[in-house]
């Protein structure tokens, strides 16, 4: 009965969410229009509005980008990209960060280097990368991969020092080995910290991207990316392709983010409200 009633509970709530979500988003779009027609019709301009185009503009580019195959490849190679230097950051990042939290000696030696090199931004590290680096490919995949990288490690490490130290003593007085505290204490506790940094990894890796694939010239996969796409828009004259090319972002954004609190979701039922 209980659970029934979580479950009732639970999916009026997603409803809610759902419902306010698209309310959210519809009434941005109708402000958007507003302010478009105000600056067509009556020349005044709301907080800039009119120089972007309107909703009903972009909708048409929309309609007009959609069959073409070209913005379709802009989308696998963006996310091709991501996804390559996102999971490298994660297969590095995750026991990397472990190892600085649990190892003191380990964290001596290496954690002065990456306190020097997390505050350089991603974005300054794109020049050298296309020099040093033999493709445009490889370039950008090592910069996607350093955008997760540091936010991954960082958070890693956070949640794992953050774990309180009575519960680590409790299971060592109760006779649990190395390997017990790592995987029944240090490593449950440490997974909100994960998925935290893997999310906000995530956004790092699409402005990332989008930035190099615009430096780069696309790469050479097919398509170019979706920082090609606005970036060839922009040469084109084409406002409305931009936006196009912006919201595509904030889209693949979206998911990208949506399956990290999905796959968090289902790790983590402890943390679940209902």
């Amino acid at each position: 009965m209980a659970n029934t009633k979580k479950t009732v509970l639970a999916s009026l709530l997603g409803e809610t969410t759902l419902v306010r979500g698209i309310s959210s988003i519809l009434i941005f779009l109708v402000i958007w229009q507003i302010g478009a027609l105000c600056d067509d019709w009556f020349g005044v301009d709301i907080l800039g509005i009119g120089l972007v185009p309107p909703p009903t503009d972009v909708f048409i580019a929309f309609l007009d980008v959609i069959p073409k195959v070209g913005y379709w490849q802009s989308w696998v190679a963006s996310f091709s990209r991501v996804l390559t230097g996102f999971i490298v950051a994660m297969i590095i990042g995750i026991p990397f960060g472990l190892l600085l939290a649990v190892n003191r000696y380990f964290r001596g030696v290496f954690f002065p280097p990456f306190e020097i090199l997390r505050p350089i931004p991603p974005l300054a590290w794109v020049p050298a990368s296309l020099i040093f680096w033999p493709t445009n490919e490889m370039s950008i995949a090592f910069v996607t991969f350093l955008g997760a990288f540091f936010t991954i490690v960082i958070n890693v490490l956070g949640g794992a020092r953050a774990i309180n130290i009575s519960y680590l003593r409790a299971a060592q007085s109760m006779g649990a080995s190395q390997f017990d505290l790592f995987w029944k204490i240090i490593l449950p506790g440490t997974l909100p910290s994960i998925f935290t940094g893997a999310a906000v990894g995530m956004g790092i890796t699409w402005e990332v991207v989008l930035a190099a694939e615009m430096i780069s010239g696309g790469g050479t996969q097919g398509g170019g990316g979706l920082g090609f796409f606005i970036w060839s828009s922009y040469m084109g004259g084409s406002l409305e392709q931009i936006v196009v090319g912006m919201i595509s972002i904030g889209i693949a954004g979206y998911l990208s983010s949506s399956a990290i609190r999905k796959i968090g979701y289902l790790l983590m039922p402890w943390k679940r409200l209902f």
